[in-house]
């Protein structure tokens, strides 16, 4: 009798075995139709009879048939939690609210919220822009900013809101169309990503920021070296408008990559400049420079083989010092790039492990703050123009960023939000359900190009007016003016702070000044970066 309700878990296998007999014998002796009951509980049965002899899951062993719904709710758990669990509030990684305001303003559609705000104002962490009561009309939202110092013969005039790196091969044919297009029509730059330049990235005729990575994809030889000549025909072209070397990506940084050969179509290996039938392997580092003072120096190269253009490279802020030792270099060599891009821990990625995700590198709000201060400190600040990058998809967003020292922003998954990314979370499958991160064919072509595009410049154009009535509201003319003294951020249940108090700027200059006192340990750190190599210098 002990034994009954252990083995009440076979109730389940039990019960279809006695059904499928029971649907044999009225098929035998009552009717045809039986046939159909048959097969269903046919197939549970044979299920079960494989999940009790099978070894790799325990929890079908002793839960035959009826095991398999605990896996079949494992697998739609994001769906569940999505649709029917999850707050507006609740960041999985986007909320519901950020990904709303998205696809509003990219339909057109009213993006006003009655009843006021959802947001818990008095919780640590709420920020907010102070406002004026003289506010400002601003008429003309098409905010720009020059990219390309005195070093520089084509500077860009870049808009202050870009499309992000995002290769083809993890965003599909139709989604690269699609936000080309979209950027053509908005008059703003689209990053190519790692994956090189793509017969998708042309044919739309959008502003491109040619990223090369530690593979050197579109510029390579056949053994993954850089390969100058290449790299000079490929930046020659008028739609790239600058250049762009990736030392790391907010999501994975030092990590490297793979793609599998199965993975490698015709178009990604003509994109990548790579042989079909071999996986192809991003490292981790580069191979063109190993010091500081070579990595300016290829900087310089890259710079003149592209015939002046704006030149700059792309990180998310890891040893502090490390990045003091370029900027160093760029002192010793007198190659300045014309921009850095700075990513944030919280950036996107198709598939990253999941501490490099979580535990490695710094939030893009510090890395800003840090980056921005370093460069004032060394007093080429005005030289080098700053781009911010990780969840940046409102004008308080982009608001926050330029007032903590950034010249533009970037955004990846908040244009993938405008081309119809439901945040799925599917990138790495291959089965993306709306054709934006897919290689499938036949997913891809649900996402229409040229409905998608419009979707692309209207996100675009409505944030920038949305930015700038922020922005008039401050009292400004012009986004560039925010400071840090116009956010306001709360510490705790009873104590809020000006931001110049957390991030404000530092002095130009100080880390070349003897008698400057240490600011945050920087010129600790300042005094053990070396132009010549990356070490630590004791």
């Amino acid at each position: 009798m002990k034994r009954i309700p252990s083995l009440a878990r076979f109730g389940t296998f039990a019960g279809v075995l006695f059904l499928a007999l029971l649907s044999l014998v009225f098929l035998v002796t009552w009717s045809i139709w039986f046939i159909i009951p048959l097969a269903l509980f046919g197939v549970l049965s044979l299920m079960g009879i494989y999940d009790v002899f099978q070894e790799k899951h325990s929890i079908l062993r002793n839960y035959p048939v009826m095991g398999h719904m605990r896996f079949f709710f494992e697998g739609i758990r994001p769906e569940i939690r999505q649709y029917l669990i999850e707050s507006d509030q609740d960041e999985e990684p986007f909320s519901r609210d950020d990904r709303s305001l998205v696809y509003q303003r990219a339909k057109g559609q009213e993006d006003a919220r009655p009843f006021g705000t959802r947001m818990r104002v008095y919780d640590a962490g709420y920020s907010w822009v102070t406002h004026s009561v003289q506010p400002v009309h601003i008429t003309d939202s098409d905010f720009r900013v020059r990219i390309g110092n005195d070093a520089c013969k084509q500077p860009y005039d870049a808009s202050i809101y870009n499309i992000s790196a995002m290769s083809f091969g993890s965003l599909s044919a139709n989604a690269i169309s699609a936000l080309n297009k979209g950027a053509k029509m908005g008059g703003f730059a689209h990053d190519t990503g790692e994956g090189g330049v793509s017969r998708y990235h042309r044919d739309g005729g959008g502003d491109l920021i040619y990223e090369v990575g530690s593979g050197y994809f579109g510029c390579r030889t056949e053994d993954g070296q850089f390969d100058p000549q290449k790299f000079q025909d490929q930046a020659s072209s008028n739609q790239i408008k600058m250049i762009e070397l990736k030392l790391s990506q907010g999501a994975k940084p030092g990590h490297g990559g793979m793609l599998p050969a199965s993975k490698i179509s015709a178009e990604i290996a003509e994109a990548r400049d790579i042989p079909m039938g071999q996986d192809c392997v991003s490292p981790a580092a580069h191979s063109a420079f190993n010091t500081p003072i070579e990595m300016m120096e290829f900087l310089g190269q890259l710079r003149e083989l592209s015939g002046g253009k704006p030149v700059g490279f792309k990180l998310c802020i890891g040893h502090q010092r490390e990045f003091m030792c370029m900027v160093k270099a760029m002192l010793e060599t007198g190659v300045v790039p014309d921009f850095i891009v700075v990513d944030g821990t919280e950036g996107g990625t198709g598939a990253a492990p999941l501490e490099f995700a979580n535990h490695i590198g710094m939030p893009m709000i510090e890395g800003l703050t840090f980056v921005h201060n370093t460069l004032r400190g060394a007093g080429i600040r005005d030289q080098v123009k700053l781009g911010a990058a990780g969840k940046v998809v409102s004008a308080f967003d982009i608001a926050r960023c330029l007032a903590l020292g950034a010249d533009w922003c970037n955004s990846a998954r908040g244009f993938m939000f405008a081309v119809g990314c439901i945040q799925a979370q599917a990138c790495h499958t291959n089965h993306c359900p709306v054709g934006v991160a897919t290689q499938d064919p036949t997913r891809q072509r649900a996402l229409d190009v040229g409905h998608k595009s419009q979707r692309v410049a209207r996100f675009h154009r409505n944030t920038l007016k949305a930015l700038a009535e922020m922005t008039g509201a401050a009292g400004l003319d012009n986004p560039s003016e925010f400071l840090p003294r116009h956010l306001m951020l709360r510490q705790g249940d009873n104590s809020m702070v000006q931001g110049d108090e957390v991030y404000g700027y530092l002095p130009e200059g100080y880390l070349l000044d003897d008698k400057a006192p240490d600011f945050r340990g920087n010129k600790t750190r300042w005094d053990r970066a070396q132009a010549s190599s990356f070490a630590p210098f004791d």
